[in-house]
Order: structure tokens, then C-alpha cells, then sequence
């Protein structure tokens, strides 16, 4: 692990000198992949150069989980802001035709992204997204939402990856050891979303890195490959449909 921290500072460093820029902002949601990334900033960039926005949404997201990133905030020594969602969600409560429930579950993760965005424009800041690589393999992540960023730092980095790296660099237990969650919707897990653990899921990824011939009758593998398939929109550009004569 330790190569690996020593790494991801090279890259981030490297990064940044070449797209001249030297800030870094941070959704920080008070889970471990948010908290990895605003650490990694921190030792990379110099704290004085990383903000952290919390953005919760009143009445759902866990006072446990704006604490846990208000503590990491504070221990890092960042700048930090706290700005609620919901004023942001109210107009989508009177549109003209009746919002489905993932319309309305992506319209937050968009509204956290407008306000990082804002937030690096009027500050000549780079948006850090926190996605990594399992999420990014499954298509786990709303498009111009979470999934919204200038750089990705930790998304090569499969989630079990994480877990290890997070623990060598003494992340905060309480952020460690908590279910991953987008807090989306009440109740809400990464884990029950996917249909299986983070460990269980990466070990199929690993295999699919690897090139490695799967069994397509296990029905978790099947279920992975099919998801990988539909979800691989968002794992690229927006295509331009070229008119050739």
C-alpha cells in the first residue's frame, strides 16, 4: 500500500502541474472514498489549497455522516462548507409533468455537482471526483452527477483497493467501517443497489480485468457482465454521430 499512496501523490502532483492549476475542491460526503480523496489532496496539493463541500439533504442525509465529514474536514485542516440541498430540489417539486423516483434520486447528485462546479469557477478550483474503479466498471453513478468531475483520482482503484489503502493511511474507523452509501433515498445501500458485497463484486472485476474466462451460469457473474454491457454509456464521452456521404 504504501507504493501505492506514494504513487497516487506522484500522479495527483503531476496532474495538476500539467493542467496548471494548484486548487482542489471535494464533495465530502462522510464516506471512505470522499475522505481517501480529500486526504490524498491534502498530502499532494498542501491543505491550503483543498476545500471540502458538504452538501447534505436535510431530513435524510445521517447527522452521523455530516459529522464523520465535518470532523475529517476540521482534522485536515481544509476549508470547509456546509450547504444544504433541499432549497436547490424545490423547484423540481412543481414541474409540469410527474418526476419518477431515480428522475428525482439523479437530480441530486446533479445538484451537488452545479454547486462544486460553482464553487471551482469562482475559485479556479479543479472538481476531484471520488468515483472508483468498481463503481466506475458497473455504470454506479449518475451521469453530469457524481459522475461529474475534472480529474478522478482514486478510480483506479477498486473498492476493496480502497478499504486497504484507507486503513493504511488511518482513515477515521467511524468513516471506515460504514456501509457504503449515495444516501440517495431512504435506506439507501451501494451494496443492496448492486446486488451483492463490494468483495464479492471485485473479485469478478478482477477476473474481467484480467481477461479471464468467467462462469456465465453463476448468476451474480451473469448479472455483473450484463450490467457492465448496459452501463458502459457512462464510461465514456458523449459520441458525436459522424455524416458520411
Amino acid at each position: 500500500m504504501k507504493t501505492t499512496y506514494y504513487l497516487l501523490l506522484e500522479q495527483i502532483k503531476g496532474w495538476f502541474k500539467r493542467h496548471h492549476h494548484h486548487k482542489a475542491v471535494i464533495g465530502l460526503s462522510g464516506g471512505v472514498d470522499s475522505a481517501l480523496c480529500l486526504k490524498l489532496c491534502c498530502d499532494a496539493l498542501g491543505a491550503k489549497n483543498v476545500t471540502a463541500l458538504m452538501m447534505p439533504e436535510k431530513g435524510l442525509t445521517k447527522e452521523k455522516n455530516i459529522q464523520d465529514a465535518l470532523n475529517w474536514a476540521k482534522k485536515l485542516r481544509v476549508k470547509h462548507f456546509l450547504v444544504e440541498i433541499n432549497p436547490h430540489l424545490e423547484s423540481y417539486h412543481h414541474l409540469a409533468w410527474k418526476q419518477s423516483k431515480i428522475a428525482l434520486m439523479n437530480t441530486k447528485a446533479r445538484a451537488r455537482a452545479v454547486l462544486l462546479y460553482n464553487y471551482a469557477n469562482s475559485n479556479n478550483a479543479i472538481v476531484v471526483g471520488t468515483s472508483n474503479k468498481s463503481e466506475l466498471m458497473l455504470g454506479y453513478g449518475t451521469k453530469y452527477g457524481d459522475l461529474a468531475s475534472d480529474v478522478m483520482i482514486i478510480g483506479d482503484l477498486l473498492k476493496t483497493e480502497i478499504m486497504e489503502i484507507s486503513r493504511y493511511l488511518k482513515l477515521p474507523p467511524s468513516i471506515i467501517r460504514k456501509r457504503p452509501s449515495a444516501e440517495l433515498t431512504v435506506g439507501q445501500t451501494d451494496e443492496a443497489d448492486l446486488g451483492a458485497s463490494y468483495s464479492k463484486l471485485d473479485s469478478i472485476l478482477k477476473r474481467v480485468l484480467k481477461g479471464e474466462k468467467l462462469n456465465k451460469k453463476d448468476n451474480l457473474v451473469k448479472k455483473t457482465l450484463q450490467r457492465i454491457e448496459k452501463q458502459k454509456h457512462k464510461r465514456g464521452p458523449v459520441p458525436v454521430l459522424e455524416l458520411k456521404e
